[in-house]
């Protein structure tokens, strides 16, 4: 496992001087130390409704938004990114996760034919951070998602951009969901369009970009990937798990990921959830171990299956 010095970490010059050290104590808490983030995505009760936590081949408990939680409490992870009103209604018993705010969301219900997405943004920074202090709980970064090349990307870039600076005057850790999608964009996956995605974010200078995996017909998807990461520059991008895979396949796909393509984490929610609770940690600790302990595929599967 490489360590980093707090000395080292470049903290964006919006942050304010007084804020300087919060901002560094969050970004040591959510990449353990390491500069990489493991992120237990939990915010796909209003993206997905209940698509994602019930039905055939998911288990009961999955159903219960305190699953999500459970495992964020019981599982390593770097931080638990869901909505407010989940956080309040759970985080005084799980007091000891640390926390990141999506601020933006929407459903899947309206499609792309209908109206290209936007998703407003839910609440505004101060009411993050008196939540956060009068809370206690460990609320360490905000989340909020872009559809670039929606027809209302221009609101989604200039709400993104507010919080970003905003977020950064209390030291909160930025975290951008950036998704190309809506009539203009023909292939949401196309690998020089998700490197523009993860540039945007660097002019929006969010600490982490979360975008999609690219796949182009010809080429491997942890080749492609580079130009993404090169056009993020100081910006770290993570990448999205995606709907769930073959345990073995998806270990394989996000070391590659990271020890190839040179992403700096991972944000992962239905390869892990939509498991029982036992299951869901190991595979919690199977990918912490990829993405924070340097682990190898094998190793992480042994820590998955339990041996």
């Amino acid at each position: 496992m490489v360590s980093i010095r707090e000395e080292d970490i470049k903290v964006p010059l919006d942050v304010p001087q007084e804020a300087r050290e919060t901002y560094i104590q969050n970004y040591m808490e959510i990449t353990k130390g390491t500069g990489k983030m493991m992120l237990f995505a939990g915010d796909q009760k209003i993206e997905h409704l209940n698509d994602d936590f019930f039905g055939e081949g998911i288990p009961a408990d999955d159903n219960d938004p305190e699953h999500l939680f459970r495992i964020a409490a019981k599982g390593k992870i770097g931080v638990f990114a869901t909505q407010l009103g989940l956080i309040a209604r759970y985080g005084m018993d799980y007091q000891d996760v640390p926390y990141l705010v999506k601020i933006n969301s929407k459903s899947h219900l309206i499609k792309t034919e209908q109206m290209d997405p936007f998703s407003n943004q839910l609440y505004n920074m101060d009411q993050i951070a008196e939540f956060r202090d009068n809370s206690g709980l460990k609320i360490m970064g905000i989340g909020y998602t872009i559809y670039l090349g929606s027809e209302d990307e221009a609101y989604m870039l200039n709400q993104a951009a507010q919080l970003i600076y905003e977020a950064h005057k209390y030291g909160l850790i930025t975290v951008l969901w950036i998704y190309p999608r809506g009539t203009a964009v023909e292939d949401e996956k196309d690998p020089h369009l998700i490197a523009g995605a993860t540039g945007v974010g660097a002019c929006l200078n969010s600490d982490f970009v979360k975008v999609n995996y690219p796949k182009k017909d010809g080429e491997k998807a942890e080749e492609a990937f580079k130009e993404a990461v090169l056009a993020a520059g100081r910006t770290k991008v993570v990448c999205a798990g995606g709907g769930s895979d073959d345990p073995k396949a998806f270990l394989q796909k996000l070391h590659d990921q990271i020890h190839i393509s040179g992403a700096e984490g991972n944000a992962t929610g239905r390869n892990v959830h939509q498991k029982p609770l036992d299951e869901a940690v190991r595979m919690c600790d199977a990918i912490y171990a990829i993405t924070v302990e340097d682990a190898s595929v094998d190793e992480a599967l042994k820590i998955y299956l339990g041996n």
